[in-house]
């Protein structure tokens, strides 16, 4: 066959559509097609479909089906990373496009941290409302590294979390900086206590948060700071609310950062706060976006706009 008729043959092969790329990146990420097709709304057999058919648009065997499961072939393997790639750039220009029809409308898909959402999402959520009330604020309330994924991915738009990250590719817009403090029983000797060195973190019987949560991961940090080295306590808790009732129960103290306080400590009548000497150990809240984000200005934006909102909090405000 001639050049010539060689590239006439190749132009007259039928493009992968996006349904079928949609279809072939689900089952490679899940290698399973039920999952697969429940995670884009896909009937199964529609989606094995789909993937045959560009199977044949391509003329590449991308899967290895077996009675069991599903393993991606080789070449499977090579262009599950193509795929990903031109479905991000789609839903890239997608958003571009609705940005720029009308900024402050539309989606916007918001991942937030447990030990920020409760504490910081009345003033996004009034913030959003009274001054971008053509935005559909969606919530996802999950940990740091499901949040990363999430925008990494596309199923996420914007983070508000504690940072930094050091993540390539993800762009932090500092909000606020807020001390942590000491939660302790009553009859604790450093309940209420102005001035607190950080060295008596070396033998307090300090409770945190499990695994996975970047507030425990901040204060392990302190304490090493502070000359500690062993991993503080055995007892754990998954979220805020149950280590502050365990600090009540006389079980240890813990870490609350400033924000969390008031809602946290109101819940019973047997705790006490203490703040450290200067400087404090703190932590950094920031918006994070994916870099060059198509909605970048008003993400931008959005932060200023926050940072005035938080001007009520208990918080240091910081310019991004």
């Amino acid at each position: 066959m001639s050049m010539g008729m060689a590239g006439a043959a190749t132009g007259r092969k039928r493009q992968p559509s996006l349904a079928q790329l949609r279809a072939f990146a689900a089952v490679a990420e899940h290698l399973h097609f039920r999952d697969a097709a429940a995670a884009i709304g896909m009937s199964q057999p529609a989606l094995s479909g789909a993937v045959s058919t560009l199977e044949e648009a391509l003329g590449v065997t991308l899967l290895e089906r077996t009675t069991r499961k599903v393993l991606l072939s080789p070449a499977g393997e090579r262009l599950a990373v193509r795929a990903k790639a031109v479905l991000a750039e789609v839903g890239a220009l997608m958003e571009e496009a609705e940005a720029v029809r009308a900024p402050f409308t539309g989606a916007l898909r918001l991942g937030v941290i447990p030990t920020v959402a409760p504490y910081l999402l009345p003033t996004v959520l009034r913030l959003v409302h009274d001054r971008y009330p053509a935005l559909d604020l969606q919530v996802h309330e999950e940990q740091t590294a499901s949040l990363l994924d999430g925008l990494t991915s596309g199923r996420l738009d914007l983070l508000l979390l504690a940072v930094p990250l050091g993540v390539p590719g993800v762009t932090e817009l500092p909000l606020f900086d807020e001390d942590f403090v000491l939660v302790t029983p009553l009859d604790h000797g450093l309940g209420g206590r102005e001035g607190i060195p950080r060295s008596a973190l070396r033998e307090l019987n300090l409770l945190l948060l499990d695994e996975g949560h970047c507030l425990r991961d901040q204060a392990l940090d302190i304490c090493r700071e502070a000359g500690r080295e062993d991993v503080p306590a055995t007892t754990t808790a998954a979220g805020l609310s149950t280590l502050v009732q365990l600090v009540a129960g006389g079980l240890g103290v813990t870490l609350l950062p400033r924000t969390a306080v008031r809602v946290e400590t109101s819940r019973s009548s047997q705790l006490l706060t203490g703040s450290f000497a200067d400087p404090a150990p703190t932590r950094r809240i920031a918006l994070a976006m994916r870099t060059g984000a198509a909605r970048s200005a008003e993400y931008e934006e959005l932060a200023a706009a926050l940072r005035e909102a938080m001007r009520e909090l208990p918080v240091r405000t910081v310019q991004g």
